[in-house]
């Protein structure tokens, strides 16, 4: 059964703009359980993955009940580390967009006391932390919670195991007891039962299971990317690997807007499919990509259902699917008909964990790939370009040119010197490699483990039309 749409989940006009804004077309497995419950006012504990889309699962609900004309802290969210508490927040920031009135503040370690002073002093009614951070404003009485709403425990196994316990006890008893608690956790230890069992009341719990899938008979690899150079590093492995005719699958509706308006820039052929695109457009656009009338089809999972293309080459995760089924019906796009198929994985730091759970779930390896250099591109276009002249040379449809060229041998010009001119200029109009924004991480840290291999993605022979898979000229500029 196909999860709700969000407005089947009855959310506020504004939540829903926000959404909209977001891309987002479809609520997760998480996300349509949860939410409605959450709504209710029941405690909750849930079981569901980082990259689940939890944190809208529990921060959607938690903004739908606040009092925008009270000031006071009414939502508490409590998380591991500040790099999860700024993530949280972030997220959070997108999704108050729209709602008057209402403002959040990261409190985490490390970070200057007098900003978070000044902003609490301001008023906010969410607050997302790390429990150490809190209890020192706690203490300071710079952080009150008697008028709490909602209270969140985002990871609540990772805050135990960091020690966060008595920490966490204290949130819990200086909270009101009217407060609807909410615990998210990857697992429910005993210590977690304790906590639950003390701390809330007749909780609902939810829990999302990945089911174990296998994973179609494809080459698969993933590079390790910051999330700004993800567009450049897609350009470069298309061009060097000479790929003509791929899917390209983005999480939200606006990421894959700006990712197609990118690779059109760049002279890439390439459209989109989405929810948001009328059905009819939707439909010109399938019927196009499956004549292959242009090279890649940008998509979210929504809008690539039923995609069946011939001689599909590569589908790219240019976000990381929410989990392992997800995964697995993208990547079998490609490789059907015993023809064979690669699948390449963009993952941005913390997401390399989710590689592993991939693998477990569809008991296959997702090898560790390296982007090219921008003289390894250059080098392929070069190679690729001069194999255009010698099929041209062995084809003899270049003598009606000669007549061209004469002149400026008469002039006293050498043959080659005149054949280096041309191939300069040609060259010169083709497109450069982009630059990535930040330096790339070319393999995985030592600290990860002996179990990835450390291979170079494109020095392995996975060009799906065979040969030796190198880059190509595009048409544009030449």
């Amino acid at each position: 059964m196909d999860s709700p749409t969000f407005k089947e989940l009855g959310l506020s006009p504004e939540i829903l703009k926000a959404i909209d804004v977001l891309g987002f077309e479809k609520a997760s497995p998480i996300q349509a359980s949860a939410i409605p419950v959450l709504l209710q006012g029941k405690d909750l504990v849930g079981q569901s993955q980082t990259g689940s889309g939890k944190t809208a699962a529990f921060a959607i609900p938690a903004i739908e009940r606040i009092d925008a004309s009270n000031t006071a802290v009414q939502v508490l969210i409590l998380c591991p580390t500040r790099e999860l508490a700024t993530q949280v927040a972030d997220e959070v920031h997108k999704l108050i967009t729209f709602k008057k009135g209402i403002h959040a503040v990261p409190i985490y370690g490390g970070a200057s006391y007098d900003r978070q002073l000044h902003e609490l002093k301001k008023g906010v009614q969410i607050v997302i932390g790390t429990p150490g951070r809190l209890i020192d404003h706690l203490d300071r009485k710079t952080l009150r919670l008697d008028q709490l709403q909602v209270l969140i425990l985002d990871e609540a196994d990772r805050m135990l195991d960091m020690g966060f316990r008595e920490d966490i006890e204290r949130i819990l008893k200086t909270a009101p007891a009217s407060r609807q608690t909410v615990f998210f956790s990857a697992t429910v230890s005993k210590p977690i039962r304790d906590l639950i069992d003390r701390y809330s009341r007749n909780p609902e719990s939810v829990r999302i299971d990945q089911k174990q899938v296998s994973a179609p008979a494809v080459e698969q690899w993933f590079y390790e990317v910051p999330p700004r150079a993800k567009t450049n590093a897609l350009i470069r492995l298309v061009d060097f690997h000479s790929f003509k005719l791929g899917i390209i699958f983005c999480n939200t509706q606006r990421m894959v807007d700006e990712l197609a308006d990118a690779l059109i820039a760049q002279g890439i052929s390439a459209d989109r499919l989405h929810g948001g695109i009328a059905q009819a457009q939707r439909t010109r656009v399938m019927n196009k990509f499956k004549h292959a009338e242009f090279e890649f089809l940008v998509a979210t999972d929504v809008a690539g259902r039923g995609i069946d293309v011939e001689d599909l080459e590569v589908v790219i995760n240019y976000d990381l699917p929410y989990d392992a089924e997800d995964y697995v019906h993208r990547i079998g796009r490609t490789a059907r008909a015993g023809k064979r198929g690669v699948a390449v994985t963009f993952v941005t730091g913390r997401e390399l964990y989710k590689i592993q759970q991939i693998e477990r779930f569809t008991r296959t390896k997702i090898r560790a790939g390296k982007l090219p250099t921008t003289n390894e591109v250059e080098e392929k276009r070069a190679d690729v370009f001069l194999e255009k002249v010698r099929a041209v040379l062995d084809s003899g449809d270049y003598k009606k040119h000669i007549e061209t060229v004469e002149p400026l041998l008469e002039q006293g010009f050498m043959s080659i010197d005149v054949a280096a001119a041309v191939v300069h200029i040609l060259m010169a109009a083709a497109p450069t490699t982009p630059p990535l924004p930040v330096e790339v991480p070319q393999a995985p840290r030592e600290q990860r483990g002996p179990r990835r291999e450390q291979d170079g993605g494109h020095k392995k022979k996975w060009n799906p039309r065979g040969g030796s898979g190198g880059g190509r000229n595009r048409s544009r500029g030449q």
